[in-house]
């Protein structure tokens, strides 16, 4: 239990530190730990943060990203945290 508490900490100071929309962290390949923050116009505010801690099952897109681990030989827990970006709006 306290592995998965140290990993809610890991995600989230990281999506707060790097103004990520998403951070997942990977424990094993049934189990991850992911963050979400709320965007407005595609865009994160400063201020205040409204965030969305997830655990358990890896839905369809961390799946895929797990086969993809297995398949390169990555060992588990995935030590680096996966971040995801908003998109960039075009000039």
């Amino acid at each position: 239990m306290t592995e998965q508490i140290k990993a809610v900490a890991d995600v989230v100071e990281a999506l707060l530190l790097n103004q990520a929309k998403k951070a997942t962290k990977y424990l094993s390949d049934k189990f991850i730990v992911g963050a979400s923050r709320k965007t407005f116009d595609g865009k994160i505010k400063k201020g205040n943060a409204e965030i969305i801690i997830v655990m358990g099952k890896p839905n369809y897109q961390q799946r895929e990203f797990i086969k993809q681990c297995k398949k390169a030989g990555e060992p588990f827990p995935v030590k680096k945290i996966q971040l995801k970006f908003p998109p960039k709006k075009r000039t």
